[in-house]
C-alpha cells in the first residue's frame, strides 16, 4: 500500500467503521513515509554536549551557549526508555461537533484515531501506554501495559466512548480539573498526550500547564478542530446550539462573524502563547484535512528538536 493511499482524507476515513482499521492505515501511512521508525525520538531527553566539528548538523547547535562563550556546541540527545505515554482524550459535548456530513467526521473521530495510532506506535517500541477519557472529571479507560494485545483495549475503549452534545446535557471540557485528578494519582514521569479542542478557560490551562511541568512531565498539546469553526463560513440565520449545556442562541451569522473571528483568533493566540511559555508542544489539527501527513510532519520535526 502506497504512502498516498495511507494517508486517506477524513470522508474517506469517515466510511470506515471500524476505528482499528483507520488507526492501522494511518500507521501503515506514517511507516511508508518516513525512513525510520516514526515513534523514535518521540520522547527525547537532553544529554550532554560536544563542540561543533564540520559536517555536524546546525539544527542542534547550542545558541545560548554560543552566545556567552562564542564556540559552536551541539546538544546531544539520548532516546528517554523509562516514560509512559498517557494519552487524554476529549469526550465532552463539543467533541461531537461535525460540520460534515454524509458521512459525518467529528472532532472526536480525528482525535480517536490519532490516538489510537500513537498507541500503536508506542506499543510497538514497547513503551507502556494508558488511556484516560474525560469531560468535566477523568475517567480511567485502561490500565497502562506495553503489551501487544492492549492495543485491542486502547481501541475499544475509544470506540466504545460515549459523547452527549446537546443544550441540556452536554458535559463540558475541565482541563484543570482533569490534571488535578491525574496528578493526584501519577508520580512517575510520563510523555502525556492531550488531544482536545481545547475549548476551556486559558487561565485554566495556564495553570494545568505550571503543575505539569513542575512535576517534570512531559506534555504535548493536540489541538482538533472543525474547518467551520476556524473560518465561520455561515451565512443564513440559524439556531446554534451549544453543546455543552449553553443552550440555543438564535443568530444572524454575517453579523457576529468578525467578532466571532477574533475571539477564536484571540483564544488561539493565547493557547499558543501558553504553551510556549512552559516550552511544550501545541500541534493544531483540522478535521477536513487528513491525518497522516500532519502527524508525519509532527514527529519528523519533534525528532529534529532542539528544546532544552
Amino acid at each position: 500500500m502506497t504512502a498516498a493511499a495511507s494517508y486517506l482524507d477524513p470522508a474517506t476515513l469517515a466510511a470506515i467503521s471500524s476505528l482499528e482499521v483507520r488507526a492501522r492505515l494511518i500507521v501503515e501511512g506514517l511507516m511508508t513515509g518516513m525512513h525510520r521508525s516514526p515513534y523514535h525520538g518521540f520522547s527525547v531527553e537532553f544529554a550532554e554536549h560536544r563542540q561543533y566539528a564540520p559536517g555536524d548538523d546546525i539544527r542542534h547547535l547550542d545558541w545560548k551557549v554560543f552566545g556567552r562563550t562564542d564556540k559552536l556546541y551541539l546538544k546531544q540527545y539520548q532516546q528517554e526508555t523509562n516514560l509512559d505515554l498517557l494519552l487524554l482524550v476529549d469526550a465532552s459535548g463539543s467533541m461531537a461537533y461535525s460540520s460534515q456530513t454524509n458521512p459525518a467526521w467529528r472532532k472526536y473521530d480525528h482525535a480517536a484515531s490519532l490516538a489510537a495510532s500513537l498507541a500503536y506506535l508506542a506499543l510497538q517500541q514497547q513503551d507502556r501506554v494508558g488511556l484516560i477519557l474525560f469531560d468535566d472529571h477523568m475517567h480511567h479507560a485502561t490500565r497502562l501495559s506495553n503489551t501487544h494485545e492492549h492495543w485491542r483495549s486502547v481501541v475499544e475503549a475509544l470506540a466504545g466512548a460515549s459523547l452527549v452534545a446537546d443544550e441540556a446535557g452536554g458535559k463540558s471540557t475541565s482541563i484543570g480539573r482533569l490534571f488535578d485528578e491525574l496528578l493526584a494519582k501519577r508520580h512517575q514521569r510520563s510523555l502525556i498526550v492531550l488531544v482536545s479542542d481545547l475549548f476551556d478557560d486559558p487561565a485554566a490551562l495556564e495553570r494545568a500547564l505550571a503543575r505539569i511541568q513542575h512535576r517534570r512531565h512531559d506534555l504535548i498539546l493536540v489541538q482538533t478542530l472543525d474547518p467551520a469553526e476556524r473560518t465561520f463560513p455561515f451565512r443564513s440565520p440559524a439556531d446554534f446550539v451549544g453543546l455543552e449545556g449553553e443552550g440555543v442562541l438564535g443568530l444572524d451569522p454575517p453579523a457576529v462573524r468578525r467578532a466571532y473571528l477574533n475571539a477564536f483568533h484571540e483564544h488561539q493566540r493565547q493557547v499558543d502563547q501558553i504553551a510556549r511559555r512552559f516550552q511544550f508542544d501545541h500541534l493544531v489539527l483540522d478535521t477536513g484535512e487528513s491525518l497522516g501527513p500532519a502527524l508525519s510532519h509532527f514527529l519528523a520535526r519533534r525528532m529534529g528538536s532542539t528544546r532544552s
